[in-house]
Parts: C-alpha cells; structure tokens; sequence
C-alpha cells in the first residue's frame, strides 16, 4: 500500500452548500429597509337596520311631497294636474316594454326547461311492458320506464342601482332598464329586492344617551376594521313582497323622483325639455336626491343582505345585479395611533395602500391591494372576495357608458391593445354594447346609454316612402338584435 498514490480528504476539501448560501444572499436582496408594516384589514359586521331605509319609509316620503307639491301648485292653478306628462310617460313606457320583458321570460322558460331535461333521469318500474313481451327472446328489458324531470330550482334576485350625482345624464335610461327586469321577475314570479345606494338620506333614530335624533354608525369601529360611512344608506325602493297594484304605484313613485331630478337642471334628452322646461312642477322627496358613491360600502353591506334574502325567501339561486355608471369612491379603514398629547391611542383613519391586504378570516384568506391603480381595481378586489365567500351566487354589472368613454372603459380589463382589446371594440362598434369577462363581476355588460335611450320600434308613418320604410325597419332591426344579445347572455347567467 505504500506505493499508492492516495488523496485524503483535508478540511479544504469539506463539501459546501452552495444552494443555500445564495438563497439566503437573494432573499437579504429582498429585504426592503424603506418599507412599511403590513396591515390586515377586515370588513365590519354591518347591522342592517342602521343602513337599510325601509320600503315603506321611502314612498310615504313621497306621498308626503307629492300632497305638498300639489298644494303649492293650486296657488298658480288650482286646475292643473302636474303629474299628468309625467305618469303618461310612464304608462307608455309599461306599455312598450312588454315585448322586451316577454322576450326575458320566453329565454328564462326555455333555459329552465333545457336544464330541467339535462338532468332528466329514466328508471325501470318494475311493471311489465305488454306492447314488448312479443320481443322476449331477443329483448331482456320489458319493463316500462318511466323519466323523472329534475326540480327547477327556486330563483331570487337583488338588484343594487346606483343613486350618485354622475347618474343624472343616464338615470332614466338605467332605470328603464332595471324597470324591464323587475317586470320580468314579476311575471315569472322571482323574489326580489332593490336598493339604491346614497350619502343623502337622513337615516337617524332617537339617542336615549343624548336625548337627541343622531345617525347611528352600524357598527363597532376598532383598529384594521373597514371604516363605513355614517351617511351610507341603501334605500329599498321595490320589494317582490307588495302585491301588483302597491308594485305599480311605488314604480310610479320613483319615476316621478328621477323626473324630478332631471326636471331641475338634468336634461338626458332634448324631448325632456320641451317636456318639462328647466323648471319641474314638484319636489324631489327629501333624502332621493343624488349624492356620492359608496358603492365599496355597499359591497360590505351585501356580505349581510344576500344571506339573510336568500334564508327569508328559501331560495337555492341568488343572483346580484349592479347597475352603475363608474367608479366607487375609495374606503378607509380605522388605525390606531398614540399621539404625544393623548394617555390612549387615537382611533383615525388611513386609505387602503400597497402595504395593505384584506382578511377574511372565515374563508382563511388574503387580498393584495398592492397592484391597486385607481378605484375601480378596490371594487374588484371586494367583489372577488364577495364571489369567494358566495360561491353558489353570481355577480352581474351593468355599465351604462357614455360613447366617448367606451374605449376608456374597456381598456381597464383589456389592455390598450391585443386580440382581447380588438373583439370587445369590435362588439361595441357593431352592437353598442359588450360583455367583459374578466373583471370583479362572473359578467360585466356595458350599454350605451344613446342606444337605450333610442326607440327601435318599427312604426313608420302613414305618408312615409318605400325607401323611408325599408330605412325604419333596418334601424329597428338592428336595435332588436343589439338587446336580444345581451338579455340571452344576462338570461344565462340567472336561469
């Protein structure tokens, strides 16, 4: 052994782990000494009562401003009838949207009946069939069978309408739209409810503490809880749960609110000018007037609203419909801090920023709002959180948008360019209207507000030429093809 040539091992020699080594040499690399503590926020337990005005308050409001419209108008003249245009339009407007509302039960009734036939089942009765005994030899099932239809399930719908001071150029338009959608609930007898969401209604109760009217925060406020406006409100305009004349009535109501509304200083169209001058003839009822956007809020709230609807009316399918025209203003939530002059930490406020993540605990979950741009990309991440939490319910939004800001819009989930980008542009161009896929909602219909407001009715006059006619009813075509599309895909989504 001696004349062997052998290398023994030294410490120099010793294995090193270099893996390791420059994991931790990359991870010192992402350490960040300028950043901030990470915050984990979560969102209030609302209690319903302080923020949902009830649907009998807001029409006795009404009532008690349309008496005192009227009598202030019998000073000018005692024979007038004010609401004479007014509650014409709307009977007009009932009147023509039938076709539209038969068209959503046609589609919801054959949904149903396509899904209820999919999950049909055939069983053997056990009863002999007597018209195949004669095929014995060949046949070894000579038993009648019988096909069993699966239940329809039971629907329900809430629809959430925004109330905000940038609705009043599309308020009519959008709330013909949610007009068409209740008629259509009612006639195939779908529960339902609708709350607008305002800052402006006085929701107060008495205080035994301070012996005074105060509005009531509906919840506890503490340390990395989302902070809730003290003048949110969701104001319960209808409710499946009044008969069909109090429905109508109260539909009447809110028409005459969004007149009123336009009537002073809101015009949507040249015809609602001449109508009703720059001067309405009544009130807007206290508390109806358009106000912010807590749309965010309202997310918050619905954590509460959609399980209670859902157990009150035995329902096995929720959905949730928003209609909007654009952003929601940003929540806050509360912080802590120990200033100098103070013995207890101070309970303020700070905005949701790049160190911040909600938390929801039931659900064992994390949301990031560190890639957050703009307040659009805050109701996303409410609404993700929202679809996680209920995931047997779907989540609609219907954009009403301006033409100059489609593209704007769009861009938001698209991108500025790509194939994506193209087909939606190109969907809008044709249809004026498209449907986004990606954003916060299971769907997100846009719909031009020139195009809801225009008549695709085919009623040429009497006196019209063969080229006027033919001109009248390629125009009212392709309106009825516009809707048609979207009410199929907005019926897919809820049957």
């Amino acid at each position: 052994f001696e004349d062997m040539d052998m290398d023994y091992p030294t410490e120099s020699d010793e294995p090193t782990v270099e893996t390791a080594d420059a994991l931790a040499d990359k991870l010192k690399d992402l350490i960040n000494f300028d950043g901030l503590e990470n915050r984990y926020v979560e969102l209030p337990r609302l209690n319903l009562e302080d923020v949902i005005v009830p649907n009998n308050d807001i029409h006795k409001g009404c009532d008690g401003q349309w008496v005192d419209s009227i009598e202030f108008n019998k000073k000018f003249d005692a024979d007038q009838n004010i609401f004479e245009d007014v509650d014409a339009e709307y009977v007009q407007f009932k009147k023509e949207a039938q076709k539209e509302v038969n068209y959503l039960v046609k589609e919801f009734e054959c949904k149903k009946a396509a899904d209820s036939y999919a999950r049909a089942t055939t069983a053997r009765t056990g009863v002999l069939d007597c018209s195949k005994l004669h095929t014995y030899k060949h046949n070894e099932d000579l038993f009648k069978k019988v096909t069993t239809l699966a239940d329809g399930k039971n629907h329900g719908l809430v629809f959430i309408l925004d109330w905000s001071g940038s609705m009043h150029y599309v308020l009519k338009d959008t709330v013909k739209q949610l007009y068409n959608l209740i008629w259509f609930c009612r006639k195939v007898n779908i529960p339902f409810e609708v709350y607008a969401f305002t800052q402006e209604y006085p929701l107060v109760k008495y205080d035994d503490e301070c012996k005074e009217m105060r509005r009531t925060t509906p919840y506890t406020p503490k340390d990395n809880i989302a902070q809730v406006s003290d003048g949110f409100s969701l104001m319960n305009f209808f409710s499946s749960k009044v008969n069909a004349k109090t429905l109508d009535y109260q539909l009447k109501n809110i028409w005459r609110v969004t007149q009123s509304i336009m009537g002073h200083g809101y015009h949507s169209t040249v015809q609602d000018v001449r109508m009703y001058g720059h001067s309405c003839r009544f009130r807007t009822p206290l508390g109806l007037n358009l106000s912010g956007t807590p749309l965010n809020e309202t997310i918050v709230a619905l954590h509460q609203i959609l399980p209670k609807f859902k157990k009150e009316n035995k329902l096995q399918k929720v959905q949730c419909v928003i209609l909007t025209d654009g952003e929601a203003q940003p929540l806050r939530f509360h912080k802590e801090v120990q200033r100098e002059w103070d013995d207890v930490p101070y309970l303020g406020t700070s905005y949701f920023g790049c160190n911040t993540f909600l938390r929801d605990r039931s659900l064992g979950k994390t949301y990031s709002f560190s890639s957050m741009d703009n307040y659009s990309d805050m109701t996303d991440i409410l609404l993700e959180n929202l679809r996680d939490k209920f995931q047997d319910m779907n989540f609609v939004g219907i954009r009403i948008v301006e033409n100059r800001d489609a593209g704007q819009f769009v861009r938001r989930y698209t991108g500025y360019e790509g194939d994506y980008y193209e087909k939606v542009m190109k969907e809008w161009r044709k249809d004026k209207a498209f449907s986004i896929k990606n954003s916060g909602y299971h769907r997100y219909f846009g719909l031009s507000s020139k195009m809801l407001n225009s008549d695709t009715q085919f009623d040429p006059n009497h006196d019209a030429t063969k080229a006027q006619i033919k001109r009248d009813f390629i125009k009212s075509l392709k309106g009825k093809k516009m809707n048609k599309k979207i009410l199929s895909e907005f019926i897919e989504l809820v049957a």
